[in-house]
C-alpha cells in the first residue's frame, strides 16, 4: 500500500513539473506580458530608469513602490555583451513615474533578483 501511494505521489509530481513554464532569454517574444516585482532597495537595480533628477525635471515622481505588480509588455529584445536587454512599456499605455514611456531591462538579472516575473 505504501509503495502504491509513493508511486502515485511521484507521478503527480512529475506531471506538475512538466507543466511549469520557465522564462528564459530564448523563450521571450515581443508582445509577452510580464509583471514588475518589488525593487531591490529603494530603486530597481536591473530595470534601467533614469536618475531621479531627470525624472523630476520632466515632471515625474520617484515613487518606485507604486510600480510593484504593474503589468508590462515587451516591445523589443536585443543581445548586448551576452546580456539580453528587453524594452518594456506599461500595458495600460500610461507612462512610468509620469515621465517615461519605455524602459530597458537586463532580463536575466532582473529575473534572478525577482524584479520582473510572469
Amino acid at each position: 500500500m505504501k509503495n502504491l501511494l509513493f508511486i502515485a505521489f511521484l507521478s503527480v509530481l512529475t506531471i506538475n513539473a512538466q507543466e511549469t513554464i520557465v522564462l528564459s532569454p530564448n523563450t521571450i517574444t515581443i508582445g509577452d506580458i510580464l509583471t514588475l516585482g518589488k525593487p531591490s532597495g529603494k530603486t530597481y537595480k536591473h530595470i534601467i530608469f533614469p536618475r531621479s533628477n531627470f525624472i523630476i525635471k520632466k515632471g515625474g515622481t520617484t515613487n518606485f513602490k507604486n510600480l510593484e505588480g504593474l503589468p508590462v509588455i515587451i516591445t523589443s529584445t536585443e543581445v548586448r555583451d551576452e546580456k539580453t536587454i528587453i524594452s518594456i512599456k506599461r500595458k495600460d499605455g500610461k507612462q512610468f513615474l509620469n515621465s517615461i514611456r519605455i524602459v530597458n531591462v537586463d532580463f536575466k538579472a532582473a529575473l534572478n533578483a525577482k524584479e520582473i516575473f510572469q
